[in-house]
């Protein structure tokens, strides 16, 4: 079980150590959501907050920085199983935040799937080496002697991640896995009413005793003068409130990446074609509740306005109220049967209250639910009141009059909870307008099966929205839902919602990393990136297909002699692939196209004789063959013409947890005249030891050919 000793404040985790302060006095109670009992004290009382910046910068940058993308990813991997197998006790301690176990799904289970998804990518679409290159190589003097490409390399900083209440595990995670796997340690300041629960995962991965020194800090509390010690090299991640962003990011030096996810009017549109009785009217409703529901409605990406046709309010409403009057039990997340919990605080409660207030004043009418202290199931089982409980009943507000007429309220106001307004559209060009009044939203989703209708609404409401969702009756089943990013794509928003972006995959990693162009010689380039550009030396002293990662080096290469291609040879590989273009078979009309001379062989019998001319067919160190990525045929080869092969190892990549690696080769087709034919990288999986014997006949010498590409 998750345990902590000391007193009764809540520890932080500081320059690999635990760290409470020596006194509670100031401390900040923290109660059960359910029942108003204290579950722990919150201080970070005489914390060295420039300490734990420095030792991230030191300790933390040297442990992060001896180890690969791979190796990091891999290390992700372990902290995903670590919180998989305590994940239960995970459970338990988010219900006293008001959590039942289908939120505990979202935020306990969303925060573990970051980990393994940036495990997963970052071993799959990231070298096994400490620079990301990105883009092509670009050329930069006509002898190829001179050439620029850019680069990432990470930040030299800490990463500063402010999270909010709502989600005190996947928040933080789904910024912790990119910075770690980029490079850049972090430090985690979680908001108070659920800092326990950030806490208890902070342990787990402590006590797995794999977390790299200095990778990981946690403030449990305030942090006091915090924007002082950070500039240049740093960076500071923010989920939270839009006015807390505007002052942070007023103290952030002009050094400091800051990002920020703040709050958003979120839109769900049900498309004029989705009425009662289809699976999208359905799934629309279905949707609408579950948004409504989760985490008693604090989530960044709930909905907080339906907007739908006018015709449609009322079976809305009416089929959404059965819905609730179905599913919904309100009380203790204990509590058995219960799927919606509290809010996570008191103070919560009366500000969501005081916000319904003032979308009533703005004319808004309460169709669904009430502001009146609710009926729960308690702990025990028993129904009744709960006066300590921050418990509040969905609700779902009217507001009368044309679309364009609406108050401003409606657009502006966010009821942090379980509440949305349902707005009336007679045109899809209305809803949109109402779409882009939220003034930039995390997320909108479209509930349609008219491919017309979702085309109108990308093309009017893609810019004021980080993600867009649309529902049918193909995706009903299977869809995320429009509450929850997916760490495989971006999550943020423009305008209102803070203009910044997490998560996208890779692109969170490059966040925090700087983008760097870099000028040079092939041989420089070749030496600072890790892979082989052509230019550089190469090396032909045995076939490269003999050697294992052990002894292949970049640069191996091997050039093949020339192969006379024939009408014959064109004409036997058209009628046995079926391929009988007519530049491949008729003079006339390939003489005719403006890029054939004629008839011309097949591309790719081409690189099917390519092939040919470079493998060594004997067994050995290559295991497989997996593809070939870049095809791109540059010169026609007409019959009489011969052409030649040059392969070159660019890039090895050895695999953390296997006996193999991977080689991609710079493959160059060259005909008769060094002219370019064809260019593209063959992938290979290579053992990294030597497998049996090697035949003596497959260490003589290549054939002699010129060993540089177009010498």
């Amino acid at each position: 079980m998750i345990e902590r000793t000391g007193t009764g404040i809540l520890p932080s985790y500081l320059r690999d150590e635990w760290w409470t302060p020596v006194s509670d006095a100031g401390a900040t109670d923290v109660r059960d959501a359910s029942t108003g009992e204290v579950v722990t004290l919150v201080s970070s009382d005489g914390i060295d907050l420039a300490g734990a910046i420095a030792h991230a910068r030191t300790v933390g940058q040297a442990s992060l920085g001896a180890l690969t993308f791979h190796q990091r990813a891999l290390l992700l991997k372990e902290f995903g199983i670590a919180l998989t197998a305590r994940k239960e006790e995970l459970y338990e301690l988010s219900k006293r935040a008001g959590a039942t176990t289908r939120d505990s799904l979202s935020d306990v289970d969303g925060g573990i799937g970051v980990l393994f998804t940036y495990s997963s990518k970052g071993r799959r679409e990231l070298p096994n080496a400490q620079v990301y290159l990105d883009g092509p190589v670009e050329p930069l003097s006509k002898d190829g002697s001179f050439l620029g490409r850019h680069v990432y390399t990470r930040l030299p900083g800490v990463a500063v991640q402010i999270n909010a209440f709502n989600f005190p595990m996947w928040g933080a995670l789904e910024k912790f896995a990119p910075a770690f796997l980029a490079g850049v340690p972090t430090i985690v300041k979680p908001a108070t009413p659920t800092a326990y629960v950030a806490e208890a995962w902070v342990r787990i991965l402590v006590e797995t005793g794999r977390l790299p020194a200095g990778s990981l800090q946690l403030v449990s509390g305030a942090v006091p003068g915090l924007f002082d010690h950070l500039g240049l090299g740093d960076l500071v991640g923010f989920t939270g409130s839009a006015s807390t962003a505007s002052r942070l990011r007023e103290q952030a030096a002009p050094g400091v990446r800051f990002t920020s996810e703040t709050d958003s009017i979120n839109a769900s549109v049900l498309g004029p074609d989705a009425v009662p009785g289809t699976p999208e009217f359905d799934a629309y409703v279905t949707q609408l509740m579950a948004e409504l529901t989760t985490k008693a409605g604090q989530k960044c990406t709930a909905i907080r306005r339906a907007i739908v046709p006018a015709d449609a309010v009322e079976p809305l409403v009416r089929a959404l109220g059965d819905k609730i009057a179905e599913r919904v039990v309100v009380g203790d997340p204990h509590a058995e049967g219960v799927t919606m919990g509290p809010l996570v605080s008191l103070a919560q409660r009366d500000e969501v209250l005081r916000a319904v207030g003032e979308l009533e004043a703005a004319g808004g009418r309460i169709l669904l639910g009430a502001t009146d202290a609710p009926t729960v199931t308690r702990a025990d089982g028993s129904t009744g009141s709960a006066p300590e409980g921050a418990f509040i009943t969905p609700i779902v507000i009217g507001f009368d009059g044309a679309a364009d007429a609406l108050p401003d309220a409606v657009h502006d106001v966010e009821a942090f909870g379980p509440v949305a307004s349902v707005l009336a559209y007679r045109t899809v060009d209305e809803a949109a307008d109402l779409v882009g009044r939220g003034g930039g939203s995390l997320v909108t989703s479209v509930a349609t099966a008219d491919p017309a209708v979702a085309a109108t609404l990308l093309a009017r409401t893609a810019a004021y929205n980080g993600r867009l969702l649309f529902l049918d009756r193909d995706d009903a089943r299977t869809s995320t839902g429009h509450g929850a990013p997916v760490p495989h794509l971006v999550h943020g928003g423009p305008g209102r919602a803070g203009g910044g972006e997490e998560l996208g995959g890779i692109r969170a990693v490059l966040h925090h990393m700087q983008r760097t162009a870099v000028q040079g010689s092939p041989a420089m380039l070749t030496a600072l990136t890790g892979v082989w550009h052509q230019g550089a030396a190469s090396r032909s002293d045995r076939h490269p297909f003999r050697k294992s990662l052990a002894e292949l080096a970049i640069g191996d290469q091997v050039a093949s002699p020339l192969r006379p291609v024939t009408l014959d040879d064109i004409e036997t590989f058209a009628n046995f692939t079926g391929d009988l273009f007519y530049a491949h078979m008729d003079e006339e009309a390939a003489a005719a196209n403006p890029f054939f001379p004629g008839r011309v062989a097949h591309g790719y019998l081409l690189v099917s004789w390519a092939a040919g001319l470079f493998v060594d067919p004997e067994p050995g160190p290559v295991l497989a063959n997996y593809g070939l990525e870049h095809l791109r045929f540059m010169t026609p080869v007409s019959p009489g013409d011969e052409i030649r092969v040059v392969l070159t190892a660019k890039q090895i990549t050895p695999r953390e947890t296997d006996e193999y690696g991977e080689v991609r080769w710079d493959a160059v087709i060259l005909n008769q005249r060094e002219e370019t034919v064809a260019t593209y990288d063959v992938l290979t999986l290579v053992a990294k030891e030597p497998v049996g014997e090697t035949d003596a006949s497959a260490e003589a010498s290549v054939p002699a050919a010129s060993a540089e590409v177009g010498a």
